[in-house]
């Protein structure tokens, strides 16, 4: 991402959208492009944010609108779609975390298709998008996005008309690509059973080689920019890298204390099981909020709402649904959570008014979720 901005891709493709084929005339298109980008590009919700944020801001200035609309747009459509299309780093991290609770003896069933049912439950990323949807189209301003205002930029942001938007399409292009092929040749022809870590480590690895030829050869930048810009961009992830590691332990020792088996004793004669998927969503929603991270909640929730699912036997699918709907939502909630600074930061939008704006609408998103998790944990025990 710090490779393509730097070379000025997303510039030449704002100008390309605006300039060339007007596509974006009017507040709801400029909006709607920001969100077909975060629909279509699900390889990593942080890029996905970023890449959507840069996009939408000439357009946001141009029509007046409040980048804390940007914001949530980059925000609801960042996460949950990365949750939804699972070829990238989140399906790697849910299916390791799955696989450790079948090595463990937790459950015995196949880790992909456990994995697969899961994200058909995963009710809040489908609400979240759907009301970003309908807010869009509809200009539905509620709670504090009312009184949101636009801010002048302080530069002109419109795009150079000889920026080149192929140095963003082409390496973009390729990550996606370069997912499938991986999966592919890691899975021995079987995409569904390649391994999703190692797919998108060889896909990152082989688009960043990708942009040294690219971007050198056309002389947009030098190697020594290039080295500098791309050692840059890496060192901005290693929190993050320290987060999901220290996030891997935790998992890891709530399974071994077996914190799942307990819990479930505790709330087995207390708790209808026509809650269970509910009460998890819940805790979730709490646990990503008060830490930040969505997938430091999947790591710790799923070694206790696994057993717990198998102890009231329950169905194991839709709590993981609820893992992964909680830790989205309570993610987008959260002030401290890395996807929601990194799309106020690309939307130029102050941390605390993005939260406050979209507060509303994850909240009616996260009712609908709760309701949907009863109906559906009715359906399956009457």
């Amino acid at each position: 991402m710090a490779l393509v901005e730097k070379s000025g891709g997303i510039e030449g493709f704002v100008d390309f959208m605006q300039h060339r084929v007007s596509l974006v005339k009017s507040p709801r298109s400029a909006l709607m492009l920001s969100y077909a980008v975060g629909v279509f590009i699900f390889v990593e919700s942080s890029i996905t944010a970023l890449i959507a944020g840069a996009v939408g801001k000439p357009f946001c200035q141009k029509y007046k609108i409040p980048s804390a609309k940007l914001a949530f747009v980059c925000d609801s459509t960042s996460a949950p779609i990365s949750s939804l299309i699972i070829l990238n780093g989140w399906g790697a991290l849910l299916l390791g975390l799955i696989t450790t609770q079948v090595s463990l003896g937790v459950i015995d069933v196949n880790a992909i298709d456990i994995l697969i049912d899961s994200v058909l439950y995963n009710f809040y990323a489908m609400t979240a998008l759907l009301v970003t949807f309908i807010s869009i189209w509809f200009n539905i301003d509620i709670g504090p996005m009312k009184r949101a205002k636009h801010v002048p930029a302080s530069i002109d942001v419109i795009a150079n008309k000889s920026s080149n938007m192929f140095y963003m399409i082409a390496p973009i292009f390729l990550m996606i690509i370069f997912v499938f092929l991986f999966l592919y040749i890691t899975g021995d022809g079987n995409i569904v059973k390649g391994s999703g870590s190692s797919s998108i480590f060889y896909t990152m690895l082989s688009t960043l080689i990708f942009t040294l030829f690219y971007f050198v050869s056309t002389k947009n930048m030098s190697l020594s920019v290039w080295s500098k810009t791309a050692f840059s961009g890496a060192v901005k992830l290693v929190p993050i890298a320290l987060i999901l590691l220290f996030a891997f332990a935790i998992g890891s020792v709530t399974t071994e204390l077996k914190t799942g088996q307990y819990l479930a004793s505790l709330v087995n004669e207390n708790l209808s099981i026509y809650f269970l998927s509910a009460v998890i969503f819940v805790l979730s929603s709490v646990m990503a909020f008060a830490t930040g991270t969505s997938w430091g909640t999947f790591s710790i929730m799923i070694p206790v709402a696994v057993p717990m699912a198998v102890a009231m036997d329950a169905d194991i699918a839709l709590c993981m649904g609820a893992v992964i709907s909680g830790g989205i939502f309570g993610d987008h909630c959260s002030p401290i959570s890395d996807t929601t600074i990194i799309s106020s930061m690309a939307s130029e939008c102050d941390v605390v008014e993005h939260v406050k704006t979209q507060l509303p609408y994850a909240l009616f998103s996260g009712l609908i979720t709760i309701v949907l998790f009863i109906v559906f944990s009715l359906k399956q025990n009457l």
